[in-house]
């Protein structure tokens, strides 16, 4: 395909057990909707979450490209919150996207940039995320706020299932912003949705203060990435993250749309994102609403675990005793983990181990498969951070040790091989 011969290694290691599907049957649904698929992530950089023992068991994300890679991959470095760098893999044909798939990349977690523009995003992600006990109708509902504030603002909503529990809602914004006037875009449009919902959604961050639908701001924060569109899903049913027209979204439902159903689908529609990229639009008009709910005397929200404390924001979570001091600011919760750089702090290490469930990650809206781990993270840095929190104003009274790396360290899997990375397992939402 695109020209090349592209091997798949082990093609019938099944990587769906409820359906039988195997790893073959992913790269061929990947061909069969290459077009749609491509859309979603082409000349992006890609995050490889990689299923590398099927859909039921863990998966790692890896930010930096393998380094025996054919020399037809193209690579562009991206940084990292931290400060790091690491040269991420970006797809732009056929060949491509069948060569991350044979890597055990069931979904597809493009950033919002092009890698000709790392520093401007050029899209809007709105993340609806129901919490426990949410039914669809529900995210459904919420989804037609959102596209009705969208149109308010001057942008343009694309829908989506999540391929999961939610649905997505894509805008196309002309690349002149940085990250951060993105996410503060986004945190105005979640804001606003909860003021025209305040009974089906929310943007609180904090787990106590949810209800109904979660409209996740953070997800266009610099470091994030979602499932893009026609991603297969680590589902048991193989559900992919399916494109929709408004018309559709009310009588939708995720579990129609699976490995199987989109060939057909995409037969018959063709590719419903075609029109995406002729309608790319300002987001002055939200960061405007922004700065009018600044001046109202709303603070900054909640930034992710993997950031640094920023100006304005919450200086903890609801419930948390203030004496814990600038520490507690580390023990934040929320978005899809893994994805972070950075890492845990000492808190926030202290309770994810707290909150760990067994063969489970837990999250807003749920328990994955199995337990996510960073294969990119420095063994080296929770004890760099444990002794940077020790030394921050007000750390000395917080009753808080500094802890070591054989500390945070989890014990190799069984099964696992002496390579297994030394590193904490990402149990956090």
């Amino acid at each position: 395909m695109a020209g090349r011969t592209v091997p798949v290694s082990n093609p019938d290691k099944v990587y769906f057990p409820q359906t039988g599907h195997t790893k073959l049957d992913v790269v061929r649904y990947y061909l069969t909707v290459a077009e749609g698929a491509l859309r979603g992530v082409a000349g992006r950089p890609m995050i490889l979450k990689r299923f590398v023992h099927g859909a039921a068991e863990q998966a790692f994300f890896q930010k930096r490209a393998p380094s025996a890679r054919p020399d037809w991959i193209e690579t562009v470095e991206l940084s990292f919150p931290s400060g790091r760098t690491a040269e991420e893999v970006v797809v732009r044909d056929a060949a491509q996207l069948a060569w991350v798939a044979n890597l055990g990349c069931i979904d597809l977690n493009p950033h919002p940039v092009r890698a000709d523009d790392l520093d401007h995003p050029d899209e809007l992600r709105v993340d609806l995320d129901p919490v426990p006990g949410v039914e669809w109708p529900q995210i459904v509902a919420v989804a037609l706020v959102a596209r009705a504030v969208l149109d308010d603002f001057g942008l343009a909503g694309w829908p989506k299932t999540s391929g999961s529990r939610g649905m997505h809602v894509y805008a196309r914004i002309e690349p002149r912003w940085t990250f951060t006037e993105v996410r503060s875009a986004a945190v105005a449009l979640a804001r606003e949705i909860e003021r025209r919902a305040p009974g089906l959604a929310t943007s609180r961050w904090w787990k106590e203060e949810r209800h109904g639908v979660f409209v996740d701001y953070n997800q266009n924060a610099k470091d994030r990435t979602v499932a893009s569109a026609y991603s297969v899903r680590p589902t048991q049913d193989a559900r992919v993250s399916a494109p929709l027209t408004w018309d559709e979204v009310a009588d939708c439902r995720p579990d129609a749309f699976t490995i199987d159903t989109m060939p057909v689908r995409f037969a018959a529609v063709g590719d419903l994102t075609a029109g995406i990229d002729d309608q790319a639009g300002s987001l002055q008009p939200l960061l405007g609403l922004a700065a009018d709910q600044a001046a109202a005397g709303l603070p900054d929200a909640p930034w992710p675990p993997h950031f640094d404390k920023q100006a304005g924001e919450a200086r903890w979570r609801p419930g948390r005793a203030a004496q814990v001091g600038d520490a507690a600011d580390r023990d934040r919760q929320g978005g899809e983990p893994g994805r972070g750089d950075a890492g845990p702090g000492p808190v926030e290490a202290a309770a994810r181990r707290r909150l760990a469930v067994p063969g489970a990650v837990r999250r807003a809206g749920g328990r994955d498969a199995g337990p996510v781990i960073d294969l990119d993270q420095d063994p080296a840095e929770p004890a760099q951070r444990a002794r940077r929190a020790a030394a921050r104003p007000g750390a000395a009274g917080s009753g808080l040790r500094p802890l070591d790396r054989r500390q945070l360290a989890p014990r190799r899997p069984a099964g696992a091989s002496r390579a297994w990375p030394a590193c904490a397992p990402i149990v956090g939402s």
